[in-house]
């Protein structure tokens, strides 16, 4: 890491952080240091306990972005909190397994013991009350816990209470699973990357019951893994297959096939690919080629356009289409025989003034409204004119 010059924003936490955010960076390859944001922001976290906007200038100005890009992260996880945070996070799951066994009831009666809501802190900045959507630990529902750890399994509103009531006089009781339970800016040390500092912190919690029920299960009945060594150490790299122990090789005749060098997995799906994208180019160059020649002169040495042949395949003869024939029907009585004798030919059904008939019609009917008394030259033309002096 360079030489950074930090803003006046982010030279109190560089004071104190810029060590550790060093040995940070340092985990991460040359041109890679930007993936070390995550645990920066944690390690922002340890000094003012949520992400202040002098710690979004400090994670710019160590790997070189704007803040921008770091708000974007800060504001998309929930872990990183937006403003002051007490000394416990305790948390509540409220999802559905949690919730149906009593995880509502419990964030209700912490809410109302507490008088704070969801994300809130009490007055003596002990106690942040969130509820969360999945703490993971579904077998334990429902559960809380504290700074992340898992501090209540099977919690009810009443170990709930007495839980938040511990914290707030000083005490740390023994969490149900887990590691010894630590204040909020001690955990996001731990997030950041750090061991716990604290002796024999990792060794107060047990493992629960759940969790270690199939292993119990395996030595009850003798259940093991073949050829398994517990002091084996795991290879980095995975294995290379045993060809001996497979059935020979047979084509669809179920004849063997010539031992040959065996594709890697890696170049059958890479082959497999290179041939469905030739495929898929091949099929998009027919579509091109098709419609590049149409309307051209085709080799059947017929010269016309296709558009010119599908109309005619539509209309052989090219004739005009006509208007339907009229018919008129017969009146069916002598009235309406009389009342239609004087009746003028129907148009053909355009609004008035479209025809001939409509316009002498419209014509007739405004001569017949219009009073003999009207000026032939209303409005303006009537006003006298003005002479060149008045103007």
């Amino acid at each position: 890491m360079t030489t950074v010059e930090f803003s006046p924003a982010a030279e109190p936490l560089a004071a104190k952080l810029l060590e550790p955010a060093r040995e940070i960076l340092a985990r991460y390859p040359a041109g890679r240091e930007r993936s070390a944001l995550l645990p920066l922001l944690h390690l922002v976290q340890t000094e003012e306990g949520y992400v202040s906007p002098g710690g979004v200038a400090f994670c710019a100005d160590v790997l070189g972005i704007n803040k921008a890009q770091v708000g974007a992260v800060a504001t998309f996880y929930t872990m990183y909190k937006r403003r002051p945070t007490g000394e416990y996070l305790v948390s509540v799951c409220t999802n559905t397994l949690c919730n149906v066994l009593g995880g509502q009831e419990i964030y209700d009666e912490l809410v109302e013991h507490l008088g704070v809501g969801h994300d809130e802190t009490t007055a003596d900045g002990k106690i942040t009350l969130e509820h969360a959507e999945c703490l993971a630990a579904c077998d334990y529902a429902p559960v809380v816990t504290v700074n992340y750890d898992f501090t209540v399994d099977q919690a009810t509103p009443q170990s709930a209470v007495e839980l938040v009531e511990h914290l707030r006089q000083g005490q740390r009781p023994t969490p149900s699973r887990g590691a010894r339970i630590c204040s909020l800016k001690e955990m996001q040390y731990q997030l950041a990357g750090f061991a716990d500092p604290r002796e024999g912190a990792v060794g107060d919690g047990v493992a629960g019951a759940p969790t270690l029920r199939g292993v119990r299960l395996a030595q009850e009945h003798g259940v093991a893994v073949a050829g398994f060594d517990t002091d084996t150490p795991i290879t980095k790299t995975k294995p290379a297959r045993d060809e001996s122990a497979l059935p020979p090789r047979t084509d669809a005749a179920d004849k063997p096939v010539e031992d040959k060098p065996a594709e890697g997995r890696i170049a059958a799906v890479a082959k497999k690919a290179a041939t469905a994208v030739r495929t898929a180019a091949g099929a998009v160059a027919e579509k091109v080629g098709e419609h590049r020649h149409a309307g051209k002169t085709t080799d059947t040495g017929d010269v016309k356009d296709p558009e010119v042949r599908a109309a005619e395949s539509r209309n052989p003869t090219a004739d005009t289409p006509g208007d339907p024939p009229t018919t008129t029907p017969a009146p069916g009585n002598p009235a309406e025989e009389a009342g239609t004798a004087s009746n003028e030919p129907a148009g053909d059904g355009k609004p008035a003034g479209d025809t001939n008939r409509g316009e002498r019609i419209v014509t007739e009917r405004t001569a017949e409204q219009k009073p003999a008394d009207v000026d032939p030259n209303p409005g303006w033309q009537n006003v006298p004119r003005a002479t060149e002096e008045e103007k």
